[in-house]
């Protein structure tokens, strides 16, 4: 059901103070719904600043070229995020998703905690929440909030929030994709928004360590399980050797789904604590949250993620044997 907007149009209307924050490692949805959101807020007359647990990935470093959005400690201390109106979370609703941030919110001194998001997975933050797992994206969320609000948006904000829908419907290819999503891009358009511009940011832009680091990741995938299950790993070493940066794991793990028969695929990446990210993704009838969740993660029933703390070695025997149920018919 579509939310209806009009008790959080009370809470806006009736205070001045807001802080946005979004999940760790924050992507084109969360930082686009940040920006999308400021806009429209600010429009009203109202003062807010962005605080997230850490830093965007380079390659949407466009989205925000006044730095809006600044990791907490960097710019703005948790004494200073803690002392607002109202705290609004977008993009998440779940505590493991906001590491530092989610500290803040168990002592905010303010008066309202809001949470805004399109995902299934999720736990309780002790927030009013406005939430639509049907949504194609957050950023479509805040498209109708800002429209509820009667908020003026900027080209800025527009192509922020284009940003933000079409990368996380993968450019209006997956099946979360609807009508309605295509109706607020094109009035998106329509208020600036440059989709070719925004592709070619976000997709042209790689560089030759990057295309080498996927050559030779890509090289190692395995497929099993009757040709119904594909994966892939990535160690520091790779990224040593290639010159490749984390942010050059973005779109991996969906190559895999580019093979036929393929029905669901993850990527496990060593990270530099020795902690292992896992990204899961899936075709329509297989359901990948459910694994994620298992590990403290979640997300969407055909994309999801979770960190474990094992070496390589052992997040992969502790994950296999679960994606192997799913795409194993009963």
């Amino acid at each position: 059901m579509p939310i209806d907007w009009s008790p959080l149009v009370e809470i806006i209307k009736s205070h001045e103070r807001f802080v946005l924050s979004s999940h760790v490692r924050p992507d084109a949805d969360a930082i686009g719904s940040e920006l999308g959101l400021a806009c429209a807020l600010e429009s009203l007359g109202k003062n807010v600043r962005i605080v997230n647990p850490s830093d965007g990935s380079a390659n949407i470093a466009f989205l925000d070229p006044d730095k809006r959005a600044r990791k907490l400690g960097d710019g703005i201390t948790a004494d200073e995020a803690r002392d607002t109106d109202v705290h609004i979370v977008v993009d998440t609703s779940a505590w493991v998703q906001l590491q530092d941030v989610g500290s803040v919110l168990k002592t905010t001194k303010a008066k309202q905690t809001v949470v805004i998001d399109h995902h299934v997975s999720s736990d309780d933050l002790g927030a009013t929440e406005f939430k639509e797992t049907t949504a194609a994206a957050t950023g479509e969320l805040i498209y109708e909030l800002a429209q509820a609000l009667g908020a003026t948006l900027d080209e800025q904000a527009a192509n922020a929030l284009y940003c933000a829908i079409a990368t996380d419907t993968g450019w209006f290819r997956f099946p979360s994709t609807t009508s309605r999503t295509m109706r607020i891009a094109g009035e998106l358009i329509d208020l600036g928004a440059k989709p070719h511009v925004l592709y070619q940011l976000l997709y042209e832009q790689h560089s030759a360590a990057r295309m080498q680091f996927f050559g030779r990741v890509l090289s190692r995938m395995t497929i099993e399980t009757e040709g119904r299950l594909a994966y892939l790993s990535v160690t520091q070493q790779d990224f040593k050797e290639t010159g490749a940066v984390p942010a050059d794991t973005e779109e991996l793990v969906n190559q895999c789904l580019r093979v036929a028969g393929v029905k669901a695929a993850f990527i496990a990446i060593e990270q530099p604590n020795q902690t292992i990210k896992v990204s899961f993704r899936s075709r329509l009838d297989t359901n990948v949250a459910a694994v994620a969740e298992q590990f403290g993660g979640g997300g969407h029933k055909q994309a999801a993620g979770a960190v474990l703390p094992a070496p390589l070695a052992d997040a992969l025997a502790k994950v296999l044997p679960l994606m192997r149920q799913v795409v194993t018919p009963e």
